[in-house]
């Protein structure tokens, strides 16, 4: 354990993504199995611990420490982990230190009430970078500013494979990963899952910049709208001799459960790469009608009915047992429009290709969908999607063949009222802000953003909150914000929705700070008819103005 605790305490502090790699593909070349498997296992987001919760932890420190004490340490440091990490009463040799297999799977295989003893003989066990690493680990809060692509890419480093290869084979295989470190090295075969409905790892696109335009035409893109859902594959096969259905997010999670009227309506063998959406009255819906939809524990009849659920497609994978990914886009196009119509399901539906002649074309449809043929779905569009026809199906984020272009997004300027700590790197610093507008003469919330400012922003904003502290309630900050003091953020924000849960009204979707404006006095901020204004003008519902950004 206190060898990868070593390995993420470098990774937090290493900025290069070539070193970072090397650390990680060094750390798998010198650790044994089963304890590197856990590891990538970790790095990937794959382990999780059901009985490890942080109140858990908290009544574990408040045994061995001055309450009070702890609690003004978390204010100062901002982390769980990293206080407790701190704090804990060292017992050198208490116990034996252990491995991470060791501690994967103790934790794994406790009940709720051998939990607190295992985790504190564990932290009785390690010293504080380990102690530190194993509270990240059990409470699902690991962050080391590596991604998972970057994990699997070390895996790959181990032998002679692409990282797409390892990607191909992830699905469906189980920590601790031993058959997939030894085909990376060489020493046996590629690891099958026998799945008959795999996820396949799926296609991004590069934000199109005004330099790219200029290599955009008909003759080698094709144009489609950017719909305003959730991207999702639809996996279908016939097992045992019923039809079985998968849904997957584009992280690989199956959420066919959430979807049942889904599962039923759509029976077909091969995969199908699209956007989930809400279609009713023949016309697609904004992502708040699909928000109704997502994250339920139960689906009710009324709500499959208030809500149907409708997969817009815009590419194929697979057809059948046949593999399509290395077809060019042009044809996996003609056999998705075929393989659509042979489904022949109310359920799903071809995304449309949107005819231009010059990038001025382009830019008309991106501003005005419904004039540029996007008709009664407009308002379910939020840009536009250009893809190479010779651009083949490959995982990841690969260089001009994909591109999106977004909508521009809607602007602000609020005031910055409460300031939380951020966690990870960011635990030094106040880096997590609500902001208000003006209704009448007070501030009222509308959103929460965590991004958009640089480092030395970030800087400039902590010193402004530690300076300009009037109150605080444990973790959080009230800062100055009346109308002559206090500080005005110009805030991004991609859509607006009217919520009964917050005061004023309105709730922001993906908000961001855009610009710190020193040079602006709070009383001359926008107010919430500004908003309201905003959420009046929208076209299909008055519950939502636009779009949800990704891919």
């Amino acid at each position: 354990m206190n060898r990868f605790a070593e390995l993420l305490d470098r990774l937090a502090y290493e900025p290069g993504r070539n070193a970072k790699l090397r650390l990680i593909t060094d750390y798998f070349r010198a650790t044994p199995d089963p304890d590197r498997g856990y590891a990538l296992a970790a790095m990937t987001g794959a382990l999780s611990f059901r009985n490890a919760k942080p109140a858990l932890l908290r009544a574990l420190i408040a045994e061995r420490t001055d309450p009070q004490l702890f609690a003004l340490s978390y204010d100062y440091v901002g982390d769980l982990s990293e206080t407790i990490a701190l704090m804990w009463p060292a017992e050198p040799g208490a116990n034996h230190s252990p491995t991470l297999s060791e501690v994967v799977e103790a934790i794994t295989q406790a009940g709720k009430a051998a939990m607190p003893g295992l985790i504190a003989r564990h932290l009785d066990a390690l010293d504080e970078v380990g102690r530190w690493a194993f509270l990240k680990l059990i409470t699902g809060a690991l962050r080391i500013g590596a991604s998972a692509r970057l994990a699997k890419s070390a895996v790959a480093a181990l032998g002679t494979l692409a990282p797409d290869d390892i990607e191909l084979a992830w699905h469906g295989l189980a920590p601790p990963y031993e058959g997939l470190f030894a085909w990376a090295e060489g020493r046996g075969p590629k690891p099958e899952t026998g799945d008959p409905t795999p996820f396949r790892p799926v296609m991004l696109a590069h934000a199109l910049e005004e330099s790219d335009l200029a290599a955009i035409s008909p003759e080698t893109h094709a144009a489609e709208w950017k719909w305003d859902g959730i991207r999702v594959q639809a996996v279908g096969a016939t097992v045992d001799g019923l039809p079985v259905l998968r849904l997957y997010s584009r992280t690989g999670e199956d959420i066919a459960a959430a979807f049942p009227d889904l599962v039923e309506a759509l029976h077909f063998e091969g995969a199908v790469d699209g956007e989930l959406l809400v279609r009713r009255e023949g016309s697609i819906e904004n992502f708040n009608a699909l928000q109704q939809r997502l994250n339920r524990k139960s689906v009710t009849p009324k709500l499959v009915a208030d809500y149907p659920a409708h997969i817009r497609a815009y590419d194929i994978l697979a057809d059948g047992e046949e593999d399509l990914r290395h077809l060019p886009f042009g044809e996996r196009r003609r056999r998705l429009q075929e393989f659509v119509a042979r489904v022949g399901s109310p359920r799903l539906d071809l995304s449309p290709i949107v005819a231009f002649a010059s990038g001025e074309d382009l830019a008309a449809a991106r501003a005005d969908p419904a004039a540029g043929g996007a008709g009664a779905d407009a308002d379910a569009v939020e840009g536009l999607m250009l893809k190479r026809h010779d651009s083949p199906y490959v995982p990841g984020r690969p260089k001009g063949l994909w591109y999106k272009w977004k909508r521009e997004p809607f602007r602000i300027d609020a005031v910055l009222m409460y300031a939380q700590r951020g966690h990870g790197k960011r635990s030094s610093f106040y880096s997590d802000y609500t902001f208000g507008v003006w209704s009448g003469d007070e501030l009222v919330p509308v959103g929460k953003a965590y991004f958009g400012f640089t480092d030395e922003e970030l800087k400039d904003i902590d010193r402004f909150v530690r300076n300009n502290t009037v109150n605080r309630f444990g973790p959080v900050r009230e800062v100055v914000h009346g109308a002559d003091a206090g500080l005005v953020v110009e805030v991004a924000f991609e859509g607006l929705a009217r919520s009964t849960r917050h005061k004023s009204g309105v709730a922001m979707r993906f908000p961001r700070l855009a610009r710190l404006r020193w040079d602006k006095p709070p009383r001359e901020a926008d107010r919430i008819e500004t908003l309201r204004a905003m959420l009046d003008r929208a076209a299909a519902t008055p519950e939502i103005e636009t779009a949800l950004p990704g891919d």
